[in-house]
């Protein structure tokens, strides 16, 4: 089936451009973001509110520029595969399938868990229960589930709520931490690791990076998507800009507040955030957003993961089982469930330890970064390749935003410690083989052989999905 084909009957353009910001700030504000702006606060503050001010600044810019050049690449070739249908045409089959599966699916095998764990021990925390181990956590993927094969509608809705109240929470502590006494920052104790100014600069704009990650996750949804020719690119840059402002404001209240050593020692330094802020009322603020961020960071990632394995199934670059649509709802349940399996099995092998947390997270953080430099590379490919494309947005300063993209994310990746490089690599190196195997023998194609599409390699005019007559779903600015 031709990826670039029109949206079909059964799939319902639902999605406006409040659901779509709602969805990239859903996924990015969770607590293992919040956790880790804190610990990039702490480690540039060895050197000066600069290195924080410079740091956070360089991973806003690394964000706009992979949101360039997916706008443009996803309105060339509108499909639920996403990064795999462009990866597909641009460099070929092996490049699409080892840029999807490490970049999302193996990814967000491993952030998911930490984040439920997270979630798992601020429960304990804040409310001191004695039930069995993430438990909660197990439930709540459980419904997530179930709403997210509901349809796309229901998943809008509670995309929108849970971020309503994480806007309003970080907001309220940004207005609240006015009239919280100012600390000053005492130097580490001697027996901590001292970091340079470079050291420090190099780490905090990894961890600031993850405040804007995951903005991409609106192109798979590209075929549900009213007027997706405008929202898409809006979204992206409207959603990654909101999160620069939300994560700018929290972190800068979090260096007023907060003792250096909390920021990089506590395991929930962001519920000493909160209890700094808001005294005894702190931990029930951090809890209602943790469970909103927790809720919407799941609820965006079933939405989007499974629409790229719906998109790749049709290719053939997956399992046929996950082109299954849910008869009644229209939605790619097979994947869905796969998805929320996938997530749950490290769940119940780690159990609820949060000194797991970190090692999840940041071995994963590699294999993201690649993602977003092979989505740069492509587009510099088919801009040399197919010049006179027909494009219904153009990344703006080509290809100053992908050069800068592809050195910065590189720059980050180089900078992981050598024991997170080392399990990233036999993760890729896994997904590498599977995936070679898959192309080869399974597909029958060359693993660099690019996919051509209508002679040319790529269709006349783009095939975005018309405006649907159907009234449901956003009621907002579509």
């Amino acid at each position: 089936m031709d990826s670039t084909m029109s949206v079909s009957h059964d799939r319902r353009q639902v999605l406006g451009l409040p659901s779509l910001v709602a969805m990239i700030v859903g996924i990015a504000i969770s607590q293992v973001g919040l956790v880790g702006v804190l610990q990039g606060v702490g480690m540039a503050s060895v050197g000066s509110p600069w290195i924080v001010a410079t740091a956070f600044l360089i991973a806003f810019v690394l964000a706009l520029t992979y949101a360039a050049s997916f706008s443009e690449l996803a309105l060339m070739m509108p499909s639920a595969g996403g990064l795999s249908t462009y990866t597909e045409v641009a460099l070929g089959h092996f490049p699409a399938l080892l840029a999807t599966f490490s970049g999302y699916v193996v990814v967000n095998m491993f952030g998911l868990p930490a984040e439920l764990i997270l979630f798992d021990n601020i429960i304990r925390e804040t409310l001191d229960l004695s039930i069995p181990p993430n438990l909660i956590p197990l439930l709540m993927l459980a419904v997530l589930t179930l709403l997210n094969i509901r349809g796309t509608d229901i998943f809008a809705a509670f995309q929108n709520a849970t971020t309503s109240v994480k806007l309003a929470l970080m907001l309220a502590t940004g207005v609240a931490m006015a009239w919280v006494p100012t600390v000053t920052h005492q130097p580490l104790p001697s027996s901590a690791p001292h970091l340079t100014s470079g050291e420090a600069l190099s780490s905090s704009i990894a961890l600031f990076f993850w405040c804007f990650v995951a903005a991409e996750f609106v192109c798979p949804m590209i075929e549900e998507t009213r007027h997706p020719e405008r929202n898409i690119p809006r979204s992206m840059f409207a959603g990654i800009t909101t999160l620069g402002v939300l994560y700018a404001l929290y972190a800068y209240g979090a260096m007023r507040v907060l003792p250096r050593e909390t920021l990089t020692g506590s395991a929930f330094p962001h519920l000493e955030y909160a209890r700094a802020v808001f005294g005894q009322a702190g931990s029930a603020i951090l809890l209602v957003f943790a469970s909103a961020a927790t809720l919407g960071l799941i609820n965006g990632i079933l939405a989007g993961v499974s629409r790229m394995l719906y998109g790749m199934a049709q290719n053939g670059q997956a399992l046929g089982i996950f082109s299954r649509l849910h008869p009644k709802y229209g939605t790619p349940w097979v994947a869905i469930v796969f998805m929320a399996i996938l997530s749950g099995i490290p769940l119940v092998l780690l159990g609820s330890r949060p000194d797991t947390i970190t090692t999840l997270v940041v071995a994963a953080s590699a294999s993201w970064l690649l993602a977003y430099i092979i989505a740069h590379l492509d587009l510099v490919v088919l801009r040399l390749r197919h010049p006179s494309a027909a494009r219904l947005f153009r990344s703006p300063l080509f290809p100053v935003p992908q050069l800068v993209g592809i050195a910065g994310m590189g720059y980050v990746i180089a900078h992981t410690p050598e024991n997170v490089i080392l399990v990233t690599g036999c993760v890729l190196g896994g997904i590498g083989v599977l995936s070679a195997g898959w192309v080869r023998f399974i597909m029958k194609r060359g693993l660099f052989e690019p996919d051509a599409r209508s002679g040319n390699g790529l269709p006349p005019r783009p095939a975005v999905p018309q405006q649907a007559s159907s009234p449901a779903g956003d009621s907002g600015a579509s």
